[in-house]
């Protein structure tokens, strides 16, 4: 992986990182909501909810838009895409290390002769 993709890797996983943002994704995923909404739902400041929307929005998992006085937030199904993805290169990586360990463990407890 080149160095933005590696940073572009950091970004969304630090994103989800947090309970509240995959809350948030969720529900931005499901349609259209405005920060207003979204901050209702939860036991914290709205300011708080505006941080962590803008979290999700700086790694691109998600838009906001405005429509009068209100921030609409959508998330981006291709940016999910693009985590899971990267979950999928991740495995990939780990099945390959686990298969060369077992071929070793396999190969030291064969009888010599």
């Amino acid at each position: 992986m080149t160095e933005t993709d590696e940073n572009r890797a950091d970004a969304l996983f630090h994103a989800l990182a947090d309970r509240t943002r995959r809350d948030i994704m969720r529900r931005v995923l499901a349609g259209e909501h405005s920060v207003s909404t979204l901050a209702a739902k939860y036991d914290m400041s709205f300011a708080a909810v505006q941080k962590h929307v803008a979290v999700l929005e700086k790694a691109g998992l998600l838009t906001k838009r405005r429509s009068g006085r209100e921030q609409l937030a959508r998330g981006d199904v291709e940016a999910v895409r693009s985590v899971a993805s990267l979950l999928v290169d991740l495995e990939q990586i780990w099945r390959g290390r686990i298969a060369r360990i077992d071929n070793l463990i396999a190969s030291d407890t064969e009888p010599e002769g």
